[in-house]
Formats: C-alpha cells, sequence, structure tokens
C-alpha cells in the first residue's frame, strides 16, 4: 500500500508534462505499486469572456478555464485501470498569447488579475486537490 501523505508530496512535486495536441493540456506521470501509473493533469475547457467590444469587435476581459482530471494506468499496456474526468476541480489563468510555454507552470500564471471571472475557483492548484485525489484513489491502489 502506498503511503498518502508520500503519495499527496509525489503528486504536488512531480513536474507536468505538455500533451501534444491542439489544446492546452498538462499531464505528470506517477509510478506505484504493482505496475500501475497515476497520471494526473488539466486540460483546457473554454474560453470565459466578461464583455464584448461592440466598436472593435473584440471581446474583453477574457480567461482561459481548465479541468483537474486523473486516472490509474496499467504500466506495461496503458490499459486504464481507473479514471476520473469528472471532477469539479478547476481554474481559470489570463487568455494571453504566449502565456504558457514548456517550461510554464501554474503557478507561473496563476488566476487571472484583478477580474471576477475566476472566482468560481477556489480548488485550482495541485496542493489544494492532492488530497482528494489520493482519497478518491485509495481503493485503485491498495
Amino acid at each position: 500500500m502506498v503511503n498518502k501523505d508520500k503519495l499527496m508530496d509525489r503528486i504536488i512535486t512531480t513536474d507536468l508534462e505538455k500533451v501534444t495536441g491542439p489544446k492546452d493540456n498538462w499531464e505528470k506521470y506517477i509510478d506505484l505499486d504493482d505496475g500501475k501509473t497515476l497520471i494526473v493533469g488539466y486540460k483546457e475547457e473554454g474560453k470565459v469572456c466578461e464583455g464584448f467590444n461592440e466598436t472593435s469587435g473584440e471581446e474583453t476581459k477574457c480567461a482561459i478555464s481548465y479541468k483537474w482530471y486523473w486516472e490509474i494506468r496499467d504500466s506495461e499496456t496503458w490499459d486504464v485501470l481507473y479514471e476520473n474526468r469528472d471532477t469539479d476541480f478547476g481554474f481559470c489563468s489570463e487568455d494571453l498569447e504566449g502565456a504558457w510555454s514548456d517550461e510554464s507552470t501554474f503557478e507561473d500564471v496563476g488566476d487571472v488579475p484583478g477580474t471576477e471571472l475566476c472566482t468560481w475557483s477556489n480548488q485550482d492548484s495541485i496542493e489544494d486537490i492532492a488530497e482528494d485525489i489520493v482519497d478518491d484513489i485509495k481503493e485503485e491502489i491498495e
């Protein structure tokens, strides 16, 4: 059985890797006991804007919303053994061209400052949800 505190620490400290694809998607891979791999990631859900400038035809004060997910896979076959993609955990980031890079982390970009677009998210960083992830997958890793 995996120690809860050690697993939470690994979830928090393991680096995120950019997933190839058209949307902004990042994952971290954590090797577990018994040939299993825990994947924790977040993916772009959509764009949220506060308003629309009729003169320029552009949206104003926009943010991109992201949603956290996790899954357990067989390390050899990569078959999904358990997944939770229906979480209520998410966060927002400023909609800035080039805001994310291969070296970026959530902490680098963070919540949208000075706007109320992201007040719905109070569990935005991995530190906020690591215990929930471990509690959710506990039966799967015992």
